[in-house]
């Protein structure tokens, strides 16, 4: 037993890194693959049992995990978000979750004959969407700005709200066996409150003062979070995950207290605690409790989408929404990992608690989840594509670099109608940008924070053109699985030399070099402080291609981009040149002078 226990976590952390990676590659919700492969391991095969395998420390783990995934999610509410992003998201994660969590809990009550406490509990879990179902899924379905947008903040921000709801219904549902519930109520709810608010005040001061290096933030930040849980249950039981729920937002909205790093750090935790938990908690579900409910199930699956439809047009009425946009919302919302590592650790609880009802919860909740992913990974596209609510192509560019030639071409981009973001990590350059009339984000493209707050919605290429080239590199490997290895370039530095076998990189790590072997960042930098600039030159019957290299031959004259009849981009490179014919825009870099009616400056 002692030999099978090490190996079996081993193998089931390595399992769950396997279905993480999975899921990148095919761009879906990891929660998907970890819930089916903890199926297939539990009750199809029989091959994992951790009720057998854990025995009483099955419990204390579950907890654990769980009060570290509620944290994690908490850390991400700023309540400036709530108002930052129109009033349609507002509204869907205020009084437009609370509806919907009402028609599911009705529809539960309806349905399953759950006791109305179960029933709003059940409600409570199953209201959450989240980022790590949501984003996937907007990679591939590609709706147009305003519904993707809407729908990726309605992720991020219901995520740490539903935690705290589905928290604080549990409280009053443990309260009810108690001899005086609104009492037991009270004491859960000021004892989680005071000891997360007394636990982030003192965190935040240590941290504002710097009195802590730098090397202990995160561990020292979880072993608080770890203690905050367990004292405050010792104190009030079930109270403990309130606290760490009450820490975790009471962080995120404290002032002059960087979290940035503790919530990167926290999110890799949890990826592995997630992928761990999901495949334990999968296991455990009992097919036979789903299979007794028969049509009951498909009678609460039915009631929450057709809940979704009502809270959307409700929440979206007076917006500049057209029932297209609005049918897509309605369609969206797959469940996520809140739902599932909170329901099945409230099921632990409520057994030991007493109530016959309680391992419904997770067997309805995974239901919930699974249903909802994979249908939605399957429709949501086509359907986008149906209502013409889907971008026809992504023509956005995600620019890395802020320096003037950067945003030069940014600014000339977005005049012929390409949405344009600017991504740098210098304040200054991203300054520029913005009085440029450029879309910015201000940090690392290839860092944490880049994947949870850099937003790709719309965007379809990457054009790194830092005066970085290593940086360049690395953005250019991360986004080539993002947008495709033909949608990737490079701007070329002046110091690197390819010609040299100890500079040149492997074959395998190559993307296109924009604009041609001879242009760099460093030159064209020059050109632009010497008057050169951006220009659009429409080719026509009377001047095409040839005409306008014949002009031009000796100005130094740059081709960049080409823009077809069909609005469509495409760019020069050291390995490309378009086919470009009458009909066709030319992006060019050359000097002010001597201009043409066919040409428009970057002005």
């Amino acid at each position: 037993m002692h030999d099978i226990l090490p190996l079996t976590i081993a193998l089931i952390i390595m399992a769950g890194m396997l279905a993480q990676w999975l899921a990148w590659r095919l761009k879906l919700p990891s929660i998907l693959f970890l819930l089916l492969l903890g199926l297939l391991l539990g009750p199809g095969f029989g091959l994992l049992n951790p009720d057998d395998l854990f025995g009483d420390l099955l419990f204390p783990v579950v907890s654990l995990g769980v009060a570290l995934v509620l944290f994690e999610g908490a850390l991400t509410l700023k309540f400036r978000d709530l108002g930052g992003h129109g009033a349609s998201v507002t509204n869907l994660v205020t009084w437009g979750a609370a509806i919907n969590w009402l028609l599911i809990a009705a529809g539960a009550w309806f349905f399953i004959h759950l006791s109305w406490s179960m029933a709003l509990l059940f409600g409570a879990l199953v209201v959450v969407t989240g980022p790590t179902v949501i984003m996937p899924l907007l990679r591939t379905v590609r709706p147009k700005p305003a519904v993707g947008n809407i729908l990726r903040w309605e992720g991020i921000l219901i995520d740490p709200i539903g935690a705290l709801l589905a928290v604080i219904v549990f409280e009053a549902v443990v309260a009810q066996v108690n001899d005086s519930p609104w009492l037991f109520l009270l004491q859960e709810l000021v004892v989680g409150v005071l000891f997360g608010a007394v636990a982030a005040i003192i965190l935040g001061f240590l941290l504002r003062r710097h009195w802590l290096p730098e090397f202990l933030h995160n561990v020292f930040t979880l072993a608080v979070v770890l203690l905050v849980f367990t004292l405050s249950n010792y104190f009030a039981s079930e109270s403990g995950l309130l606290a760490v729920t009450v820490m975790g937002i009471w962080l995120a909205n404290s002032p002059q207290v960087d979290i940035e790093d503790i919530l990167s750090f926290k999110e890799s935790l949890s990826v592995l605690i997630i992928s761990v938990l999901f495949i334990l908690l999968a296991a455990r579900i009992d097919f036979d409790l789903i299979l007794d409910l028969g049509w009951a199930a498909l009678g609460v699956l039915a009631v929450i989408f057709l809940a979704r439809p009502v809270m959307v047009f409700l929440s979206t009425l007076g917006s500049e929404l057209g029932w297209r946009e609005k049918a897509l919302l309605s369609w969206i919302a797959p469940r996520g990992i809140v739902a599932a590592a909170v329901s099945a650790l409230f099921a632990l609880r409520l057994e030991d608690a007493g109530y016959a009802q309680a391992s419904l919860l997770p067997a309805l909740t995974f239901t919930v989840i699974i249903v909802t992913v994979l249908l939605q990974s399957f429709t949501a596209g086509p359907l986008a594509r149906l209502l013409r609510v889907a971008e026809e192509d992504d023509r956005g560019v995600l620019i890395v670099g802020g320096n003037p030639v950067a945003v030069a071409i940014g600014k000339m981009l977005k005049e012929k109608g390409f949405p344009i973001r600017i991504c740098s990590a210098n304040w200054q350059e991203i300054q520029d940008a913005r009085m440029a009339g450029l879309d910015t984000y201000f940090g690392n493209p290839v860092s944490s924070h880049a994947d949870r707050k850099l937003d790709l919605i719309g965007l379809g290429r990457l054009f790194a053109m830092s005066r970085q080239p290593d940086l360049n590199t690395l953005a250019a490997m991360k986004y080539q699985n993002e947008f495709g290895k033909t949608r990737v370039f490079t701007l070329r530095n002046a110091e690197e030399k390819d010609s040299s076998d100890k500079s040149r990189l492997v074959k395998s790590l190559r993307v296109p070099r924009l604009f041609g072997e001879d242009a760099s960042v460093q030159k064209l930098s020059s050109l632009l402080a010497q008057g050169h600039e951006i220009k659009a030159t429409r080719l026509s019957e009377e001047y095409d291609l040839e005409a306008f290299l014949e002009r031009n031959r000796d100005n130094q004259t740059i081709l960049l981009f080409a823009i077809d009849p069909k609005g469509r981009l495409r760019a020069y490179t050291d390995t490309f040149e378009p086919a470009v014919d009458e009909g066709w825009t030319l992006i060019h870099f050359g000097p002010a002078k001597e201009r043409n009616p066919n040409e428009s400056p970057d002005k």
